[in-house]
């Protein structure tokens, strides 16, 4: 199994890498807290968080008196430079990132729909709350996407309420939590408002969500290409939504494609083995679930075949798919989940849905500074989240079993 060093790039040697080595417990903590050890170690990091080296580099060469520009204008990229002119595949609008897609769907449907407050159904990933929360009118939070909220949802409906959307992730990141999707679309029908379904980590060769939204986004970073090696998001329309049309026109009429050429050859490149790669990571989180939950020094296992949300996470799921690559552990004690990071012989660093087994202390790095908040709604400050990659099963099994004892041998200190 792979070890890297503290700020190294995951992976390594490699120019535009998504993810950074914060190989113990303390050094993802003096990251958080702005300590030199470890920022002055880092060489590349999360790409949302960290100003790449060479756009620092070319902001520090244009900030001079003399800078280099083209006198030829560059070339607009049409839809059929990319081979998708005229075919069915119109409904899928490809972007830089998933957030920007995520950003893109809420800034259409505001278009469209006119100014009203957004609801976030279910525990967030950061960044998607905070753009429903600051680019419109508000949002309604719902972080625990149970049947008792949307309980308390349909009532505010049925006394007039009405909002612009509803966006959830299926599941949720990091608890794996599913909303129930069949409900949401009834209400969603009856009271008129979409629904907007980000299902970057159930992929959709393991589920189908797009007959309960109204607009599906994905970010194409994680398990799609899994090399951690090129981002990208994409935003798909339901051309059976009641909104098809006037968001369609709008897109058409408004959409720009910033989506860089080379990421694109990358992102096509490594997508190519899909469907193959998820089976893999199916099979494998399901291994490494089993492990953890019969382990004593184990509190909770967050994974979708063992969650709650089980039934929810079923009607969705296809023939053919799995559970996915991604699962979180809660352990007794803090201690525990700290020695059980410091000793796992994985990648450890931010992102998902890498080709290789990726743990991280989510919370700690998503939420540090609302620890607490975070802990309100259920999400333990000392989470552990894996993302489970293509490693031969003997082996993730044997990597897991030796950080479980060392987190064991934290609990009888």
């Amino acid at each position: 199994m792979p070890s890297f060093e503290l700020g190294e790039s995951i992976p390594p040697d490699t120019a535009h890498a998504v993810s950074v080595s914060l190989p113990t417990w303390k050094s993802n903590i003096g990251y958080e807290e702005g300590e030199e050890w470890v920022l002055g170690r880092m060489v590349t990091g999360y790409p949302r968080f960290y100003i790449h080296k060479s756009i620092a580099a070319l902001a520090q060469e244009i900030a001079t008196s003399d800078v280099d520009l083209t006198t030829t204008p560059l070339p607009a990229l049409e839809s059929s430079t990319r081979g998708i002119a005229n075919l069915s595949e119109g409904d899928i609008y490809l972007y830089p990132c998933g957030m920007n897609a995520i950003f893109n769907a809420h800034a259409t449907l505001l278009g469209v729909r006119g100014s009203m407050k957004s609801i976030n159904f279910g525990f967030p990933y950061v960044d998607t709350l905070k753009i429903l929360q600051k680019f419109g009118p508000g949002c309604l939070f719902y972080g625990h996407a149970s049947n008792e909220e949307l309980d308390d949802l349909e009532k505010r409906l049925q006394n007039g309420e009405k909002f612009l959307g509803l966006f959830c992730e299926f599941p949720g990141n990091p608890l794996l939590t599913c909303p129930d999707l069949v409900r949401i679309r009834q209400l969603a029908d009856q009271y008129d408002f979409a629904v907007v379904v980000d299902e970057t980590i159930g992929t959709f060769a393991n589920i189908n969500v797009l007959h309960f939204a109204d607009v599906v986004v994905s970010s194409l970073t994680k398990i799609f290409s899994g090399d951690c090696n090129v981002m990208g998001g994409s935003l798909v329309l339901n051309p059976h939504s009641r909104y098809y049309a006037e968001m369609k026109a709008l897109i058409q009429r408004e959409f720009v494609d910033t989506y860089w050429a080379e990421d694109v050859i990358f992102m096509e490149r490594n997508s190519r083995d899909f469907a193959g790669r998820i089976e893999r990571v199916n099979a494998n989180a399901e291994a490494i679930s089993e492990i953890l939950l019969a382990h004593p020094a184990v509190q909770k296992v967050y994974y979708p075949k063992h969650n709650e949300s089980k039934r929810s996470y079923d009607v969705c799921k296809l023939p053919q798919g799995g559970y996915g690559g991604l699962l979180s552990v809660v352990f007794h004690r803090k201690a525990q989940a700290m020695a059980f990071y410091d000793a796992i012989e994985t990648a450890k660093g931010p992102s998902l849905g890498t080709n290789f087994t990726l743990t991280s202390p989510y919370v700690v790095l998503a939420h540090y500074q609302e620890l607490d908040w975070a802990a309100g709604m259920g999400v333990s400050p000392d989470l552990l989240r894996i993302s489970v990659g293509l490693e031969e099963t003997d082996q993730l099994i044997s990597v897991f079993k030796s950080a479980l004892h060392a987190a064991e041998e934290c609990a009888q200190d």
